[in-house]
């Protein structure tokens, strides 16, 4: 039986045959994404409608001897299938929602394992088509990203065209859930992408989302989701109004991350600890059951409500209560382990919250459009619960297809939007992933900063002087010294200041009468700021530009061991940029190297060398085999079981911190002689 890698190389070798240019290539697979993500998110949509007819019309009428009350137990029998899948599964669990798109794309290639993909497609249908009152998004991108990394994995693409697929499907999911092809591309860009646009990029978000949305458009109709008669927005002088909306959405979108945090909290912390998730979950479930019992549109995902509310045939009490249940609601079901996305509750928050706001000011004698009101409403609220103000102007215009309230639309979004970034200082995405532990900033580039230590940077000599070195010993020392930089250190050997010319140009002008009673220690500033051998790049950048030097000190073991500059620094992360590139770019051919095979490259040589037992259990940061042998390794090959959680052959980017195994391949890069020492060495 032929194995995973096999197919891979037979299907790659097969497409070398073709001659296409690379554009053509990189064009059709974006649209082949975009048609997979576009079906599986039809797919996704009728498993949630099937479920709902299922569970809500044909339970209900088949079990009428229990009556109408079994809509209270549905939604519980589906957050305890939930709890269920979570104890069968709970790694695979724990990987949900667009956070996890995000750190595929940033952090791990583009790569999401195929068995997450498939977990979060169940979990969220079964969520919502029970009556889980969360949305479809979250996990159509998710769906739409999963399913773009599996076929980039299947195709031997490589990490830096892995992560645009991934992007571009879940971005083309999006598309194809709400039919809003733009608003899946800037989905894409400023969620996914956290704002890295680059021009393949863009070009594949393009291709994707709009295959995607035909493909929905063909298969689910081309009417908008929304209903309603359009009104025309001529009066300009009412533009206030729709800053004072922005600044009531921004309220609204603010109250509501800093409920769903506490709850997360709440959960993780104590409620969690106190009785078992699968408690906890049934319970939610049946509060939510009790409330669709009374209020049957807080079941769902609640569009019917959101056109009802439209079209004004709802009473203000109710849209109230509707909109209080939706708040309290969701972030439970998500907090309690529940699986859903937060777009379309935000785009009901949104509605309810429009039609109040409207209700008021008519009430008080200002007349608004209740329409109107609300569709920009519903894309303020949308914008700044998930801080996508682009995606979010872009989904209510494609939904609505009515240009002429675009500008207050704008209005309202960015005040709203503002609001929110003010607060929390950022994107909400960013930030639950700095609750995970994870910093991550402009893609990938804090990443490689962070891979590299002081260590990996040759180190300058430091000029030291004496505390009590007079002031004539102090400017010789100046003219003849190629630094300019002076640190000064005490009679334990500790740096207590610095000196540069900006401390002694201004006592110059008194020198004769100060150059005998002046020393080092009077003229230092003494502000010293050192860094650890052992730091990494990026935290030793963020104090360079914090204080505005050019070097620092470098202490190892308590010694002062040199130090480092700016110049250095940005020489090395520049050398492992292009390493990089060169790995993303190589992976493709490497990928099909045969063991111990050689490719050359203008002089230098690219080998893989398999990891023996001398080799094994070490990590690549004690090996240091780039500081002692001169070579750069590319990538590794780890070999896994087929049905693991990874492919059976991964190629991923070395990590300093990476244990290496026996099976494990290295692929090293460098001049000949120094690949042939290191491999006779390691024998």
């Amino acid at each position: 039986m032929k194995s995973n890698v096999e197919y891979k190389k037979k299907f790659q070798e097969w497409l070398s045959k073709f001659s296409f240019p690379n554009y053509t290539i990189f064009s059709i697979f974006a649209i082949i994404m975009g048609a997979v993500a576009g079906l599986a998110a039809v797919l996704f949509h009728d498993a949630v409608e099937l479920l709902n007819k299922i569970l809500f019309s044909t339970s209900v009428e088949n079990l009428f001897f229990i009556g109408s009350g079994i809509v209270i137990i549905i939604p519980a029998i589906g957050m305890l299938i939930q709890a269920i899948m979570i104890i069968i599964s709970p790694s695979t669990a724990k990987r949900k929602g667009v956070s996890e798109v995000i750190k595929a794309v940033a952090i791990r290639g583009g790569y999401i394992p195929f068995r997450t993909t498939l977990f979060h497609f169940i979990a969220p249908a079964v969520c919502i088509g029970t009556g889980g009152t969360v949305g479809p998004e979250g996990p159509a991108a998710q769906l739409g990203g999963g399913l773009a990394s599996k076929l980039s994995d299947i195709w031997g693409l490589s990490d830096s065209r892995k992560r645009i697929f991934t992007a571009a499907g879940a971005g083309a999911a999006i598309a194809a859930i709400f039919n809003t092809p733009l608003g899946g591309i800037f989905f894409a860009l400023e969620i996914i992408l956290l704002n890295d646009f680059q021009t393949p990029t863009f070009s594949a978000l393009i291709l994707a989302s709009v295959t995607a949305s035909a493909i929905s458009r063909i298969l689910l109709g081309n009417e908008s989701i929304f209903h309603f008669q359009h009104h025309a927005f001529t009066d300009y002088s009412q533009l206030w109004v729709f800053i004072v909306l922005g600044v009531f959405a921004g309220i609204i979108s603010l109250l509501f991350i800093k409920y769903s945090t506490f709850l997360q909290h709440l959960f993780k912390k104590k409620i969690l600890k106190l009785i078992p998730q699968w408690l906890a979950m049934t319970i939610v479930g049946i509060l939510i059951g009790v409330a669709g019992y009374f209020y049957k549109d807080i079941l769902g995902i609640g569009y019917s409500a959101i056109n009802e509310m439209l079209s004004n045939s709802l009473s203000w009490r109710l849209v109230l209560l509707l909109m209080v249940l939706k708040f309290l609601f969701v972030p439970l079901i998500l907090h309690s382990g529940g699986f859903g996305g937060l777009f379309a509750p935000s785009l009901f928050i949104g509605a309810a919250a429009g039609y109040l706001f409207a209700y008021f000011f008519n009430s008080i004698g200002l007349t608004t459009d209740f329409t109107i009101i609300i569709l920009v409403s519903m894309g303020a609220v949308l914008g700044g619960i998930n801080t996508i103000p682009i995606s979010a102007i872009l989904i209510i215009f494609e939904m609505s297809k009515d240009y002429s309230f675009i500008l207050p639309l704008m209005l309202a979004v960015i005040v709203s939007t503002t609001i929110v970034q003010l607060t929390i200082k950022g994107s909400i995405h960013v930030l639950h992933l700095e609750e995970q532990g994870y910093k991550i900033v402009s893609g990938k580039e804090s990443n490689i900063l962070k891979k590299l230590r002081v260590r990996d940077v040759p180190l300058r000599d430091i000029e030291l002087i004496d505390e009590k070195t007079t002031l004539p010993q102090i400017v010789r020392k100046l003219i003849a010294s190629s630094h300019d930089t002076f640190y000064v250190n005490n009679d334990e050997g500790r740096i207590i200041g610095t000196i540069t010319e900006s401390e002694l140009r201004p006592i110059m002008i008194d020198y004769d009468t100060l150059k005998n009673v002046v020393v080092a220690r009077d003229v230092m500033k003494p502000l010293v700021i050192t860094v650890d051998y052992n730091d990494d790049l990026d935290y030793v950048l963020r104090l360079l530009s914090k204080y505005n030097l050019d070097q620092f000190p470098v202490v190892r073991d308590n010694v002062i061991a040199g130090s480092i500059l700016r110049r250095d620094l940005l020489e090395a992360y520049n050398k492992e940029s292009l390493k990089e590139n060169l790995a993303d770019g190589l992976s493709h051919e490497l990928s099909t190297i045969e063991e111990a095979g050689t490719s050359r490259i203008a002089g230098y040589i690219i080998r893989e060398i398999p990891v023996l037992d001398s080799l094994a259990g070490k990590t690549l940061a004690s090996l240091r085999i780039r500081n002692k042998y001169g070579i750069e390794i590319l990538l590794i090959k780890k070999k896994r079981n087929l049905f693991a959680e990874e492919n059976e052959e991964e190629i991923i980017a070395p990590d300093p911190n990476l244990a290496l195994e026996l099976g494990d391949t290295l692929v090293v890069f460098g001049e000949e002689s120094k690949i042939k020492q290191f491999q006779k060495e390691i024998q």
